[in-house]
């Protein structure tokens, strides 16, 4: 089972800036406040990996947005929906902000990842619904850009994910 985490919007509200390399919260609270709420979901769920489906794993490389996940998370990790190869046409030249990726909506990310894994079973947690298919809404634990993972709904949504997952 692989569950693809945003960050923003979830773990924290979507009020993330960078200021010189590093986020910032402009909102009451700390970056990854309710990183606990999907710690203790996963708790019973070994079996679950995650991968990085957040725009910082782009801005601030793989391992150091991996390494602002609490202890407990960091070691089910084992990817992200952007890779650095995807920044370079091919030829190892860097593009601009026009890739594929900077184009196209969280959710083609993330279909992308599973199509090219071939998985069957996986989540997403993120506070952007946009432009999901109604094929693959079951799997998108939606939260609330500003309430993230401190809304029970959400919570329990991904309770039920989890545990119908097994």
């Amino acid at each position: 089972m692989i569950l693809f985490l945003d960050y923003d919007g979830v773990l924290h509200p979507d009020a993330v800036y960078l200021e010189r390399g590093r986020p910032v919260l402009r909102a009451d609270g700390e970056l990854l406040m309710w990183s606990r709420h999907l710690v203790d979901a996963l708790a019973s769920a070994p079996h679950v990996r995650i991968v990085l489906s957040t725009s910082w794993a782009r801005e601030l490389r793989f391992a150091r947005a991996r390494d602002y996940l609490p202890a407990e998370l960091r070691p089910r990790v084992i990817g992200a929906t952007w890779h650095s190869g995807m920044a370079t046409d091919g030829e190892h030249r860097p593009l601009g902000r026009d890739t594929w990726w900077d184009t196209s909506t969280r959710y083609q990310q993330i279909r992308r990842y599973v199509d090219r894994a071939g998985l069957s079973q996986w989540i997403a947690v993120d506070d952007n619904p946009e432009g999901w298919c109604d094929a693959d809404k079951h799997h998108l634990v939606q939260t609330d850009s500003m309430r993230g993972l401190s809304d029970s709904a959400a919570v329990q949504r991904l309770a039920e994910l989890l545990e119908s997952a097994r």
